[in-house]
């Protein structure tokens, strides 16, 4: 059997979701790409976990817990960047303001998963949403894809962040993220 894959997030609010979906819409107009995740899977990563043993997993969950004791607070997102390269990117995603409780909780929770042996993350923290991956057209000119990123640049949404998740991914499954814990802040 399969060892499951895990994820810790902060999920994104309803409101926000909605507009996201709106967006997706949009850029299916205009950049094509293979994988468009559904609303209901739109998040903020703050550490893939990849594949985790139960015990492991039960062991972690004590010590997202006790992160879980810090102030909720408020980020914003909107705005359109990419990551690869300039004509085929291989992620389409939505900014998010990294503000300083942002990179707190992100450090909280880097420090906790490397103390029980998770690799530490080697690249800077790049908060954002994910709305499309896995390019899959033909090369978008740079032109295009200034024009797309300036269309939504001004387009933003104020988000509280009042929780953080431990997901489960379900590769098959729509939508094919499932909360393992929620962990309020």
């Amino acid at each position: 059997m399969n060892t499951p894959h895990y994820f810790i997030a902060i999920p994104v609010a309803a409101n926000v979701k909605e507009e996201f979906a709106k967006w997706q819409e949009e850029l299916k107009k205009s950049v094509s790409y293979k994988q468009w995740p559904w609303k209901e899977d739109l998040h903020i990563t703050l550490k893939f976990l990849g594949a985790v043993e139960e015990e492991r997993i039960i062991q972690l969950q004590e010590l997202l817990r006790t992160i879980a004791k810090q102030n909720h607070f408020s980020i914003s997102v909107g705005g359109i960047g990419t990551f690869g390269r300039h004509n085929s990117p291989r992620v389409l995603w939505a900014g998010v303001e990294k503000t300083e409780p942002l990179e707190i909780l992100f450090k909280q929770i880097e420090n906790a998963v490397t103390s029980i042996g998770f690799p530490k993350e080697t690249r800077p923290y790049t908060p954002h949403i994910t709305l499309a991956k896995k390019w899959n057209g033909n090369d978008v000119s740079p032109e295009k894809l200034q024009e797309i990123k300036e269309h939504y640049q001004e387009l933003t949404f104020p988000m509280n962040v009042d929780s953080f998740v431990l997901y489960q991914i379900f590769p098959s499954k729509r939508p094919k993220y499932e909360v393992v814990e929620l962990y309020k802040l």
